[in-house]
């Protein structure tokens, strides 16, 4: 296997060459990964029998969905002994995360921000790349005088993610720990479901020298920290999941006087891009190709909205990602990013998510990040696909689709009993949670957005 050192060393040089060393690399690693996927997996083999012997082309490949690949799980993978199944009664136990499973994968899930669970696979190679393109980003980042900062403060960082289930930001740090790559001393993992108070509370102790996070999240962090009540210095902060216009960005920037970070990632492709001080981000087209398109998956100019984007992932062996409907709308720059770097620079449309406010019981308001509910009915079992309406400030409409043989008096009381949960844990008595007849709603592009806040 390739070492995480030769991979950083190709990926300078690529980026010294400039665009056109970048597109070969990409057009050979699509050549060897579309023979890979034919050669190790039935869905594939299938998928692509009419195509010619070498496709150097993306254009050529059929779109593939999570929603398809998750029901073909057991073609769709490279390794026979890594089926569905399997990987279901290793994520049954939240107490094995961040473990290797079959002792060669990280597994990780998804939240459901599509309505479609996935279930991932990563393999020490692949790890090795997202490694290297980690370590790509992070070059751009640390400057000498901030990485300086953070080695006095024995780089000391806190994550808030959410810490219910294989979720990869949490998986990817307890595999980091285990692995021996992240102490446990020298960092902390926060969870997103804790109330703001208590989250204050535990910075104000640790007062990290790194902060990373969904980025609802560290927004909310940033109103704490200029209402007086959080008190901390980090060098950077690290956004991560979930966009922010640039106004949020700006308050971040402004309440901890840090250089913020966006990282752009996903399950399909744990390192997609990193921001530049001018708000783009800039894409690993070596390792990646990203196709903006419309919603017939023709192309979209630079410059242009997208509809969705097509993700090609060349450093995924276990399950390849090949022209995948990802779902975010991308904004292609059509010129060089004035800053310098050559990777393709892109804006994310799609990934913005909203919070949801509801009254406190002293009078005050409450803000919760949709994420706490997400990943709080994620933990549910036999629900197939969920969507949670808020209709009014005080009322949740919660619409969910069972799994097949589900015992749904007892489903509900399970949602319902957790909803009260969380909204109490956060100061809020008053909301009605109501269950609603119909299934979960499709958008007029076809999407179902799990959360959806009040208007």
């Amino acid at each position: 296997m390739t070492s995480t050192f030769a991979l950083v060393q190709d990926g300078r040089r690529a980026v010294r060459q400039g665009p056109a060393a970048l597109a070969h690399r990409q057009r050979q690693r699509l050549a060897a990964m579309v023979d890979f996927a034919r050669a190790r997996s039935p869905y594939y083999r299938e998928l692509y029998r009419t195509l010619p012997e070498r496709v150097e082309d993306p254009a050529l490949l059929p779109v593939t969905r999570k929603e398809t690949l998750m029901a073909r799980f057991d073609d769709w993978v490279t390794d026979p002994e890594a089926t569905l199944d399997r990987v279901r009664d290793f994520i049954a136990d939240p107490e094995r995360v961040g473990e290797r499973f079959l002792g060669r994968y990280l597994v990780s899930t998804t939240s459901g921000t599509t309505g479609h669970r996935g279930v991932f696979l990563l393999d020490d190679r692949a790890a090795a790349v997202v490694r290297a393109l980690s370590l790509r980003a992070a070059r751009r980042t640390l400057t000498p005088s901030r990485t300086a900062r953070m080695l006095v403060h024995r780089m000391r960082s806190a994550q808030v993610v959410a810490t219910s289930g294989h979720l990869a930001a949490y998986a990817v740090i307890a595999r980091s720990r285990a692995a021996g790559h992240l102490h446990a001393r020298g960092s902390r993992v926060l969870s997103v479901h804790s109330p703001l108070p208590e989250l204050v509370d535990e910075l104000n102790r640790y007062r990290p020298v790194l902060l990373g996070g969904y980025a609802t999240v560290i927004a909310l962090l940033a109103g704490e920290q200029l209402a007086g009540r959080l008190h901390i210095a980090p060098a950077v902060v690290s956004l991560v999941a979930e966009g922010l216009g640039d106004r949020e960005h700006q308050r971040v920037r402004s309440a901890f006087g840090a250089h913020v970070v966006d990282t752009y990632a996903c399950n399909e492709s744990l390192a997609l891009g990193y921001s530049c001080p001018l708000g783009w981000l800039h894409t690993h087209s070596d390792w990646l190709i990203l196709e903006p398109v419309d919603a017939d998956h023709r192309p979209v100019p630079p410059g242009q909205e997208s509809f969705t984007v097509l993700l090609t992932s060349l450093g995924r062996w276990a399950q390849p990602i090949l022209r995948y409907d990802l779902g975010d709308s991308l904004l292609s720059r059509p010129d060089p990013c004035p800053c310098g770097d050559p990777l393709p620079a892109v804006k994310v449309r799609g990934r913005a998510a909203d919070l949801l406010f509801f009254p406190r019981r002293d009078g005050g308001t409450v803000r919760i990040v949709p994420m706490a509910f997400e990943t709080l009915l994620e933990s549910v079992a036999d629900i197939d696909l969920f969507q949670i309406v808020q209709t009014t400030p005080t009322t949740l409409r919660v619409r969910i689709r069972p799994a097949a043989g589900a015992d749904q008096g007892r489903l509900w009381n399970a949602v319902r009993t957790g909803l009260a949960t969380l909204l109490t844990d956060h100061q809020t008595d008053q909301v009605r949670i109501e269950r609603a007849q119909e299934p979960p709603e499709q958008s007029p592009g076809g999407k179902y957005r799990v959360v959806i806040p009040c208007p």
